[in-house]
């Protein structure tokens, strides 16, 4: 199955296909887009390798796809950060219904104001973290200059760290469906690693 999808990601379209999934994964987590990112680095490393220095064309590109992933992830943040910034009291009484939300709310006011922000870049890889901090930054009406640059070094952080377990995996490990099973392990547990040091994270840390 794992060597179905790297076959599937060794094609042109696999660009279109990430930006879209990192752009909506923000509304909907539930999407595999971080997945998709690790599958076309390992269809990139595999044609690479296959060719004695010279890329095929329909495998991807490591720096497009890097830079690909990572402006999907800044606009799905933005998106999602405006829209909530319109929320309007609706919005505002389904955070207040939610101790989580209320309490990432305060700790990413917190680290804005301090001047940093980096709880944006470690919920970037926890499971629905980047929604909850989107939208909490847009509701709690958070200047865009204070979350944006963050919102970028996530992307980028996010995009990058994706990408290379990928594409070093498959370098190493010389076959794409153990590096694709590798590589996407080491994603789980960077995210269940980000999803517990958020949660231990004091709040006025």
């Amino acid at each position: 199955m794992l060597e179905s999808v790297g076959s599937l990601a060794a094609g042109p379209w696999i660009y279109a296909v990430v930006a879209v999934s990192v752009l909506l994964d923000v509304f909907l987590p539930v999407l595999p887009s971080g997945v998709l990112v690790v599958a076309a680095a390992t269809a990139a490393a595999a044609g690479t390798g296959a060719a004695a220095g010279q890329v095929p064309h329909d495998v991807p590109d490591i720096l497009v796809l890097i830079l690909l992933a990572t402006t999907a992830s800044v606009l799905g943040d933005l998106v999602a950060y405006r829209l909530a910034w319109r929320g309007g009291e609706r919005l505002d009484r389904a955070i207040a219904r939610s101790r989580r939300l209320t309490s990432a709310q305060e700790r990413l006011g917190e680290a804005l104001s301090r001047g940093g922000g980096a709880l944006v870049v470690l919920a970037r890889f926890a499971p629905a973290g980047r929604s909850v901090v989107s939208f909490c930054a847009g509701a709690a009406h958070r200047r865009a200059r204070d979350f944006v640059p963050w919102s970028a070094l996530a992307g980028l952080s996010w995009a990058a760290y994706s990408t290379a377990l990928g594409y070093y995996g498959t370098r190493w490990l010389g076959t794409a469906w153990l590096a694709t099973a590798v590589s996407i392990a080491a994603l789980t547990g960077a995210g269940a690693a980000a999803a517990y040091l958020m949660r231990r994270r004091p709040a006025g840390s």
